[in-house]
């Protein structure tokens, strides 16, 4: 696939193979060129002014469940306060002939302002306003992780109505757990088989071979690389990957926190650029889980889930073969990262 316009694979229905999670995914690219007459979703709404009086999360103002925001500068993180995981529920069970199966699951969960500006998205701030969000994130990740009981810190972010943000002030979240979530185990038990036959990480390798194939790689720095992954799902899915094996930010040098912001400005720029608004998406973190034990097969990633399709109002839907078969895509991971790649490195408000 060295030459994808030539390539079999670039027009032709296909499968392939998600080192990842062991799943398969459909790509069919000839279906981009079937009219469109189904939904479309509304204009993105400009946040506004850099406070909001009514907004939950802004300095100062008084939360949904009654308590009262300080007046912070910078990054700000509380415990969520409908949070959908709790610390203190004691350990019940149920197994009922082996197929009703129930158990307790014990957590906390936090809300993460990356900035005191309600109309400020990370496109938007500056590499050292970044680089204070990824060292909170680090700090959240060590002080959740060292709890007993908990074995897993998810860090994500939704942005944007169409993801389901409740709130248009820039946040993210952190659900921090008892167990090991679905998608992270089928990530450790990948990487674990993968190091186990090779001595090396599975996204090591698949970074080596993505850099001298130079496909699907969209930007990069010293310490980071973006790419479209092979089998993504997403039509603009991205992942970003240390260029030094690490399993969690607790492992972070203090140089590659500054290089994480810093490829998570360029890739949400590019993002934005595209359609020219501010793109909406799931994204977060997979470290290693924080249960005490050793993960040298863990690579440090992230991953960019963003539901646009073709233009700003046509989402991409996971319903019918998606939801009773196979996860599939219309374009081709290749188009995307050309796409991408192709786009200036400036945010498109810069210019206006």
């Amino acid at each position: 696939m060295n030459n994808p316009e030539n390539s079999f694979f670039y027009k032709a229905p296909h499968r392939r193979y998600n080192i990842l999670t062991g799943e398969w995914i459909q790509v069919s690219p000839h279906r981009m060129k079937r009219p469109w007459q189904g939904r479309e979703e509304g204009p993105q709404k400009d946040a506004g002014e850099a406070y909001a009086p009514g907004c939950y999360l802004c300095p100062g103002n008084e939360r949904a469940g009654g308590k009262k925001n300080p007046e912070y500068h910078s990054t700000y993180v509380f415990d969520n306060d409908f949070s959908a995981l709790q610390p203190d529920i004691a350990f019940q069970s149920i197994n009922n002939k082996e197929l009703l199966i129930a158990e307790t699951e014990k957590g906390i969960c936090r809300v993460i302002c990356f900035s005191p500006r309600h109309n400020l998205t990370l496109p938007e701030m500056t590499v050292e306003q970044i680089t204070e969000v990824v060292e909170l994130w680090a700090d959240q990740y060590a002080d959740l992780g060292s709890k007993a009981f908990i074995n897993y810190v998810q860090i994500f972010e939704n942005k944007g109505e169409i993801m389901g943000c409740s709130n248009p002030h820039p946040h993210g979240q952190i659900w921090a757990q008892q167990t090991i979530p679905d998608e992270p185990l089928k990530e450790l038990q990948a990487q674990k088989d993968w190091y186990m036959q090779k001595r090396s990480t599975l996204l090591g390798d698949y970074l080596d071979l993505e850099l001298a194939l130079n496909e699907r790689v969209v930007v990069e720095n010293n310490h980071f690389v973006v790419l479209v992954p092979f089998w993504a799902f997403w039509p603009f899915e991205t992942l970003v990957v240390s260029r030094r094996p690490f399993s969690g930010f607790d492992q972070m040098q203090e140089e590659e926190k500054s290089g994480l912001a810093d490829i998570i400005r360029k890739i949400t720029i590019k993002y934005d650029n595209l359609f020219e608004i501010s793109f909406p998406y799931s994204a977060g973190f997979h470290p290693a889980p924080t249960d005490g034990k050793s993960y040298p097969e863990w690579h440090f990633h992230m991953h960019f889930y963003p539901p646009l399709l073709r233009s700003a109002t046509v989402k991409k839907f996971r319903v019918g073969y998606e939801m009773l078969a196979n996860s599939q895509r219309d374009i081709t991971a290749e188009y995307s990262a050309d796409l991408l790649r192709k786009l200036p490195g400036i945010h498109y408000t810069d210019n206006q």
